[in-house]
């Protein structure tokens, strides 16, 4: 029986950690870290039906993912103090939340930031990337993807900002006119509605990759890079402008993101032992996952990549317009 794969496995881990994340689960410490303190072990989920938090309350959106836990925990286990409620939940939620007020700091879709730029101050120098493979993006294919002209693609309606990368790369780097039908993917496969092509993100995109009946896959996020040259961004984190506006922060939260995501890259020991409870991934392959496979900078050239993505979105009508990029200072 050959190993599985490393998608497999990374599906398998993914699904693990996301489970634990919507059961509100703490994250254990490292045997040489402070106690929990403050509001630092406060939490709750988005999708639950909790009460509301005070009014007064700092709110924190965190994405229950694999690839954010090093910014996270070291926020969650009270290693780094500080004053949020951290609210976890899927994107899209906290995207939503993030439109109507009622998160302060929270990490959000960049295509989200360029229909609303009004509302949010970027975070400096933090974002969810990839520089290449970053192997969650998917394009699932029947066929080579020069040879899907006139064939229709099934797209998930949770994620704007990879459809409108979709969209771009079969328009203007691969020249296929194509069109797409929303609706979800998995209840499909093996029946006579299975799609001649999909797209497939987060775990579904990991759990799918190899699927025999589609043997061609394209990582949007290389695509793009081999497209321009340039890293792709998926998400960023934004602070409200009201929030701004009303000086609620006595602090930088961008600042205490940072430095969440220092600790955490700067002791991936403690990430790894973390993410290897219940994990069939080795140490070895969580390592390549966090070190290759994703930034989490935001950078002159990450910037470049961004602001490429917004001009291509902007000549194609998907966007109002460019956005500014405004980033927060306190």
């Amino acid at each position: 029986m050959p190993a599985p794969s490393l998608s497999f496995l990374a599906a398998a881990c993914y699904a693990a950690f996301r489970d634990a994340s919507a059961r509100m689960l703490p994250l254990p410490l490292p045997p040489d870290s402070p106690p929990r303190n403050g509001r630092s072990a406060a939490r709750r989920n988005a999708m639950s039906s909790e009460p509301g938090l005070p009014a007064d309350a700092l709110r924190m959106g965190r994405i229950g993912y694999l690839n954010v836990l090093p910014i996270y925990h070291p926020l969650e286990a009270g290693i780094i103090p500080h004053d949020f409620e951290i609210i976890s939940g899927p994107p899209a939620v906290l995207n939503n939340m993030m439109a109507r007020g009622e998160l302060h700091i929270s990490s959000n879709s960049c295509f989200e930031y360029a229909m609303r730029p009004e509302r949010y101050h970027l975070v400096e120098d933090l974002s969810i990337g990839s520089h290449g493979n970053v192997m969650s993006v998917l394009l699932m294919s029947r066929r080579p993807v020069e040879q899907l002209g006139g064939q229709t693609i099934l797209i998930s309606g949770e994620t704007h900002t990879s459809v409108a990368l979709l969209r771009l790369l079969m328009k203007d780097h691969y020249h296929c006119d194509v069109n797409y039908v929303t609706g979800a993917v998995t209840p499909t496969l093996g029946t006579d509605r299975a799609p001649e092509a999909f797209l497939a993100i987060g775990d579904e995109a990991l759990r799918l990759r190899n699927h025999p009946d589609y043997p061609y896959r394209l990582d949007l996020a290389d695509a793009w890079v081999e497209w321009t040259g340039l890293p792709f961004i998926f998400g960023v984190w934004v602070v409200s402008h009201d929030a701004v506006q009303k000086k609620l922060f006595h602090s930088d939260p961008g600042a205490l993101m940072r430095q969440g995501r220092d600790w955490g890259l700067s002791h991936m020991d403690v990430i790894l032992d973390l993410t290897g409870h219940g994990c069939p991934l080795s140490r070895e392959e969580l390592t390549v996952y966090y070190n290759e496979g994703l930034t989490f900078s935001l950078g002159e050239r990450e910037l470049q990549g961004l602001s490429l993505f917004y001009r291509k979105l902007a000549d194609a009508r998907m966007i109002p317009g460019v956005p500014p990029l405004r980033f927060f200072h306190m």
